[in-house]
């Protein structure tokens, strides 16, 4: 892939199987893809290829680690394959609703700050905080899940408040 290109769909893909990604994770990506595109369309103001494709890379991490590293490793992975940099940001910052500096030195991550800024970034990680498997959850539960998971860890009350950001537009077009 040259330098710097985005990947279709189909490239997608081909990079999530040939870095050994299996069927369930694929078909999560495809579920965090489908749902993260409607919910960019009917935003309006994002770019919607952006969001299809890092959404569906977004876990590429995962062929490696099953950790809280696995943004870190999808950001690193991608960059070899000369992605997109919009992209690789995509899979490094969409792990729960973000990771600060400090968290990332308490998790022995590279330093850096892992919290989504762009639009594209927030929607693809606040709709992954809702795709369990391939089914879509309600963010009470979400943020129940990751305060369980976290116990009680102030990361866990982002969830809410990213899914507030992303959600509350699409909430004001809803008839």
């Amino acid at each position: 892939m040259p330098s710097n290109s985005f990947p279709s769909y189909r490239e997608a893909l081909y990079l999530l199987k040939n870095n050994g990604c299996d069927d369930r994770l694929i078909k999560h990506v495809k579920a965090v893809s489908r749902y993260a595109v409607e919910i960019a369309k009917f935003r309006g103001d994002v770019d919607v290829e952006l969001v299809r494709i890092g959404a569906l890379l977004h876990d590429i991490g995962r062929c490696r680690s099953n950790g809280v590293d696995h943004g870190v490793t999808g950001g690193k992975l991608l960059r070899s394959y000369g992605v997109d940099e919009r992209i690789t940001q995509i899979a490094e910052k969409h792990v729960g609703a973000g990771i600060t500096a400090r968290e990332a030195v308490d998790l022995h991550l590279p330093p850096g700050h892992y919290m989504p800024k762009t639009l594209e970034e927030k929607i693809v990680a606040a709709v992954d905080n809702l795709i369990e498997g391939t089914r879509r959850v309600t963010v009470e539960k979400a943020e129940a899940d990751f305060r369980v998971k976290l116990e009680g860890h102030p990361a866990a009350k982002r969830v809410r408040k990213l899914h507030n950001e992303v959600f509350d537009k699409v909430a004001l077009r809803t008839p």
